[in-house]
């Protein structure tokens, strides 16, 4: 299996073509346009936090990079963020459009990476939708990649929770201006669309998936909710525990100020969509219960268990994507 994995990563360097020295002197002249976001619905499933207002943004595409064996062509998107931060970096949002081969309308997916945001994991997901005929759009999510300044610590999650809460909140509002950019490309079908993720991906997804109703198909790899349940009598968790209690701190507290980060929370919303979850049954960091409690709240839709802990879990990476594109490519 570990071959699998290395033979699939090497195709995908392999196959990967450098624009050619005339192309990089003479660049292709960059697509840029207008997006207009419209919400679905009245957003009144949705909370205050998450909901966005009707707007438009400007967006600019160019082309990166063409993978001739499988056809596929990748193109650098950005657009500005609708939250505006402290970090200049952080607030134009940057992701890579994995288009494949032929005219379409393709179905497209977001596509979000792992908390250690190495991009690998991303971009086979994104490279395998697109030489399946569903385009791939892997966006980075904040203080990650080109949004976080060189020799920055600045990261998504860090003990700021404050900070954190926002950083989810912003990836959540970035991505929802996302969807509205892929449903309104002439090459993607606009009612095939989907989002997934992995780890802290897979959160991050499931909760935009609840805030936007235009993702109609969701996949959740290695991923769940309800985090205090989880964590807090956790044993690991027991010193930062105690330190809270000592100030006067409550479990209740806690619950009130993870709820809007929670997957959990707003679970409901996504019983009219079509979810497929992949959960480790030995996973010692979202916990086997977690999962559980996801799928139970989303309807019991599909969910595959796999016998792995949540790192090696990557052993089972290249047969799990089989279940993701039979998931999204189905009308």
């Amino acid at each position: 299996m570990r071959s699998m994995i290395l033979l699939a990563l090497g195709l995908c360097c392999l196959s990967a073509t450098p624009l050619h020295a005339e192309e990089r002197s003479n660049p292709p002249p960059g697509e840029r346009g207008i997006v207009s976001f419209r919400p679905a619905d009245d957003q009144a499933n949705i909370p205050a936090r998450y909901r966005l207002a009707q707007c438009k943004f400007a967006f600019e595409l160019t082309r990166k990079q063409e993978l001739p064996v499988s056809g596929i062509t990748i193109f650098h998107l950005t657009f500005p963020s609708p939250v505006k931060t402290a970090c200049p970096e952080n607030n134009t949002v940057h992701a890579d459009y994995y288009r494949p081969k032929g005219a379409g309308p393709f179905p497209c997916v977001i596509v979000l990476d792992i908390l250690a945001g190495n991009e690998k994991v991303a971009r086979l997901c994104a490279s395998t939708l697109a030489q399946n005929g569903i385009a791939g759009l892997f966006v980075s999510m904040p203080y990650y990649g080109q949004r976080r300044p060189a020799g920055s610590k600045l990261r998504m999650l860090s003990p700021d929770l404050e900070r954190t809460v926002e950083a989810v909140r912003q990836s959540v509002l970035d991505l929802r201006c996302a969807t509205a950019w892929m449903a309104a490309r002439p090459e993607v079908d606009s009612q095939r669309l989907g989002i997934m993720g992995t780890s802290l991906g897979s959160l991050v997804a499931t909760l935009t998936a609840e805030m936007e109703p235009r993702l109609g198909r969701v996949a959740v790899l290695l991923g769940g909710g309800g985090f205090v349940d989880a964590y807090y009598d956790d044993p690991r968790a027991r010193p930062y525990r105690k330190m809270w209690e000592a100030v006067g701190g409550t479990r209740a507290e806690v619950v009130q100020f993870l709820a809007p980060v929670d997957p959990l929370t707003n679970a409901g919303n996504l019983r009219d969509r079509k979810v497929l979850m992949i959960a480790a049954k030995h996973d010692e960091i979202i916990l086997p219960k977690m999962a559980e409690a996801l799928w139970k709240a989303t309807g019991q839709q599909q969910i595959f268990w796999i016998e792995a802990t949540h790192y090696s879990a990557a052993l089972y990476l290249v047969p799990g994507l089989e279940h993701v594109v039979r998931h999204f490519a189905a009308k």
